[in-house]
């Protein structure tokens, strides 16, 4: 069981369920779920070697998942697999810094294009700074 976790063997921890515990196999269960099991089970057991328990509560909890790690171990394992934040920034304004009504306009859109793009999903930089540069130039245009 242990080898199965540290592993993350999906077929291997099947088959040993369905050796020991017959009566709690659900066969509707796919690979997903199993793996979700899987990490659970890796944030549970003492056994475990922490830095795979760590692996495991960043894995759950990036997918919204409840980690049962223990409270007093979460701060540790964030620092260990710390989490990935993506962020756009964006300045327009003159020399000196001068901010008009042009450049307060630019900015929404250039915001407005990001948050549509982060709402969709889309976190590709090359295609939210290809939408920012679309709608700079449209509203340079316009001028």
């Amino acid at each position: 069981m242990r080898r199965c976790l540290i592993d993350c063997d999906i077929n291997g921890i099947r088959k040993l369920w369905a050796h020991v515990a017959p009566h709690l196999i659900s066969e509707a269960q796919d690979d997903e779920q199993t793996l979700i099991s899987i990490h659970m089970a890796r944030t549970t057991a003492e056994s475990i070697p922490f830095r795979f328990r760590a692996y495991s509560h960043r894995w759950l909890t990036e997918r919204s998942l409840p980690s049962q790690l223990p409270d007093d171990m979460k701060p540790r394992a964030e620092r260990m697999y710390p989490r990935v934040i993506s962020a756009v920034g964006i300045c327009v304004a003159t020399l000196g810094n001068k901010k008009t009504d042009y450049h307060l306009a630019v900015m929404r859109g250039m915001g407005d294009v990001v948050e549509n793009y982060y709402a969709d999903g889309i976190e590709d930089p090359a295609t939210i700074k290809a939408g920012m540069k679309e709608v700079h130039d449209r509203l340079r245009k316009q001028r």
